[in-house]
């Protein structure tokens, strides 16, 4: 799936294409041709939590195949420093976040091109590597002596691990704290930690390479996931046609299948 063309790199085709069709040539006509074919493509670019990569990727997919001529170019990190990138000048088109509170710093600084709307929810879980070598079953276990990871406070799923700690009175000692979900799972994949707080749909994603420990005390804290076109966008009718396929049956099974819970 074709993710990473910018609208540099068709300038670029195009300038080649124009170059060579100077040496002259009958091939020239078809080489200019796909180069302005090229630049007539749009390109769509969506900023989404980390946790959202492999169902943005799939309704992506759907939505380019609704779209001809367009792309739709994908930045998955933490929440927190995608909207800091937004509110930094990045030329994204689209918001979604994995907590209310980092839309709530878009819409602050004015920059949501509609109101957010919240289209899922999630909770944390406990992920270790198979066979759960640490012999983890709760949420206790996680304050003993075992090389444990989690998401950095400021972001969502830090956030999260944050409040269900408080709430729980536990108290943890991470070797790391990650910047992203996915960073938090990939050292639990590759056998770097004895357990990592990540959440639900992350456990799901990653079948046999971790097994899951659900908790009740993850009750406590429910991220709830809201999106948003982004304002001043060069492509706002898109955008809002992005979030609306999220919004649409079609997206919303996409996200369910993945273990996402209805937004409340």
């Amino acid at each position: 799936m074709r993710r990473t063309l910018s609208i540099t790199t068709a300038a670029l085709l195009l300038a080649a294409a124009v170059a060579g069709c100077g040496s002259g040539g009958s091939g020239d006509t078809g080489a200019t041709d796909g180069a302005a074919a090229a630049a007539e493509e749009t390109t769509l670019t969506v900023y989404a939590a980390a946790s959202l990569t492999a169902t943005f990727e799939q309704i992506g997919d759907e939505f380019e195949q609704a779209h001809a001529g367009v792309q739709v170019e994908f930045s998955f990190a933490g929440s927190s420093d995608l909207v800091a990138q937004i509110q930094e000048g990045a030329p994204a088109d689209v918001f979604a976040s994995a907590d209310e509170a980092n839309m709530e710093k878009l819409t602050a600084d004015g920059l949501e091109g509609a109101e957010p709307v919240a289209f899922a929810s999630n909770t944390l879980e406990i992920a270790v590597p198979p066979g759960n070598p640490a012999g983890v079953a709760d949420l206790d276990d996680l304050a003993g002596d075992l090389n444990l990871v989690v998401c950095a406070p400021e972001v969502p799923c830090g956030a999260a691990t944050q409040k269900v700690t408080e709430s729980a009175g536990v108290e943890l000692a991470p070797v790391s704290e990650e910047q992203s979900v996915t960073d938090v799972l990939a050292k639990v994949t590759t056998g770097e930690a004895d357990a990592g707080l990540v959440y639900v749909t992350d456990v799901i994603g990653a079948g046999d390479e971790v097994e899951g420990i659900e908790f009740p005390e993850a009750a406590a804290a429910v991220n709830v996931y809201p999106i948003a076109p982004v304002a001043d966008s060069a492509n706002a009718d898109l955008a809002q046609e992005f979030v609306d396929l999220v919004l649409a049956e079609g997206g919303q099974t996409v996200l369910r299948d993945a273990g996402f819970a209805p937004a409340p």
